[in-house]
């Protein structure tokens, strides 16, 4: 069946209510060869409510992914990774979509929730998840372009030693630092660290280390944030913001419209739970999952945090949000389609440098690499990794034996002492 409205999508609902069973505790079941028509009300559905962006976004991984392949052969990876989410989505978009549903469509079909609930709920899951996998793709692509262009300036990945870059930081704040996804050396310029999408929350064991690391749950987050030199952690708990201040912050924008759209940033003025409160309302949440699965009459849960104050800003205010909040000595905006006049000139009066009209072409970003170049330098680095052929370390290795030198690096010190 062709799907092309609700109407369409209410069809094959009515098959699978026809066939398909509720108990008396209101679980479906299911008979083999169901499963089927239930799959294909899902695909209905999201074709409806998305079908028409999802080729759009499979085209943006596919350039996100030969731009990551670009990458791993110009700086040598030994591989990478996505964010969990994302790498969802880029294995199989459908797929992906079906599971942000699987709640809904189950509280459809055992009558939970009725079909313009369903509608709403179901609709708003699948809008969100592919704008913001589509978000991901685009920055993870320039980002991706921009460490390619420093690639062909001869920079080189100094860390993680292990040659993978992570795109994610899942996990990677549990010792209590925030690293960086990557460093880039260059033996004539020094040194750049990046950081994806930081600051994250720390890990923590009890109240006293709740409350000092609260505030990185809260903290705003641009897609990037560039130090010069080596800087392998960038939290300072002394500081509000928590987090050492950034030489450059780097913001992307995938939306035609994106100046238009509405940021909410009740988050940023949270209070701070205590260890305590953050147990009980797990527990409370994993009591009222079972209680609904098990068809348990439910109790009110208690509120824990008293309703806080709520900021809703345009995104081109939250640029200069980010701007002001973290002092970078550089803030840029990069933007896949045309900003308009009166925005871009806003912005540029408040010191952010717009890159505009950037789509997919990596040439556009050569002068936010040349921008990041100009801030390498060799702070925080007490060594710097050389990446010389096998035949190179042979010829050193041979002239070192003839100065009498006992390693390279007094080789390399008694050659450059004669020039």
């Amino acid at each position: 069946m062709e799907c092309k409205s609700l109407d369409d999508v209410r069809e094959i609902l009515k098959l699978v209510q026809s066939i398909v069973s509720v108990d008396k505790d209101s679980i479906p079941l299911f008979r083999r060869g169901e499963l089927g028509v239930l799959e294909e009300f899902k695909d209905c559905f999201i074709n409806v409510i998305v079908g028409g962006h999802i080729a759009e976004a499979e085209e943006w991984v596919h350039r996100t992914q030969e731009a990551v392949k670009t990458l791993v052969e110009r700086l040598g990876l030994a591989g990478f990774t996505y964010p969990r989410e994302f790498r969802s989505f880029v294995e199989n978009p459908w797929a992906h979509l079906r599971k942000k549903i699987f709640n809904y469509v189950y509280d459809l079909v055992r009558a939970k929730i009725g079909f313009d609930e369903f509608v709403r709920k179901a609709g708003a899951a699948l809008r969100t998840s592919l704008r913001t996998n589509m978000r991901t793709a685009y920055q993870i692509w320039g980002l991706t372009e921009i460490m390619s262009l420093l690639a062909e300036n001869g920079y080189q990945l100094v860390y993680p030693e292990h040659g993978f870059i992570s795109f994610d930081r899942s996990g990677k704040q549990k010792l209590g630092i925030i690293p960086p996804n990557a460093v880039l050396g260059s033996i004539e310029e020094g040194f750049i660290s990046l950081f994806h999408e930081a600051p994250r929350p720390l890990g923590w064991e009890d109240t006293r280390d709740l409350q000092r690391v609260w505030s990185l749950y809260t903290a705003l987050r641009p897609d990037a944030m560039i130090y010069s030199g080596m800087v392998l952690n960038i939290v300072d708990l002394s500081k509000s913001p928590p987090i050492k201040k950034p030489t450059i912050i780097l913001e992307f924008k995938e939306l035609e419209d994106w100046y238009n759209r509405v940021r909410d940033l009740k988050g940023y003025f949270r209070k701070p739970l205590t260890a305590e409160e953050w147990r009980s309302m797990w527990l409370e949440g994993l009591f009222e999952g079972l209680a609904d699965i098990m068809g348990v009459k439910r109790s009110e849960v208690r509120k824990r945090v008293e309703e806080s104050r709520s900021l809703r800003v345009r995104e081109y205010q939250l640029v200069k949000l980010y701007k002001n909040v973290y002092n970078p000595d550089k803030m840029i905006l990069i933007t896949r389609a045309k900003t308009p006049s009166e925005i871009r000139e806003e912005l540029e009066q408040e010191g952010i440098a717009v890159y505009d009209d950037i789509g997919f072409e990596p040439r556009r970003l050569e002068p936010v690499a040349n921008e990041i170049r100009k801030i390498a330098s060799f702070s925080g680095a007490k060594y710097v990794p050389l990446r010389l052929s096998t035949e190179t370390i042979r010829l050193v290795l041979s002239a070192a034996r003839r100065l009498g030198a006992k390693n390279i690096e007094e080789a390399l010190r008694l050659l450059a002492s004669r020039v």
